[in-house]
């Protein structure tokens, strides 16, 4: 079953939202334990730069695997 572009993005977008709160905790309690203190600006400011390559890279996975189900 081939999945449109909107969907692919819908999806993406959802995972996105996802992982920014996921990742948002994650660094509020890891980064700590690593020496690193990081304000919440700081935090967040990390979050979106490994968000928006995740976003990226999970639309471009999944157009690259609809492409080859089609074949």
């Amino acid at each position: 079953m081939s999945q449109s572009r909107k969907g692919s993005a819908v999806e993406a977008c959802i995972n996105m939202l996802v992982g920014i709160v996921v990742s948002i905790i994650a660094n509020a309690i890891v980064f700590p334990r690593f020496g690193f203190h990081p304000s919440l600006l700081d935090n967040l400011g990390i979050t979106i730069i490994y968000t928006v390559i995740s976003l990226t890279r999970s639309y471009c996975l999944r157009r690259l695997f609809n492409l080859f189900d089609r074949a």
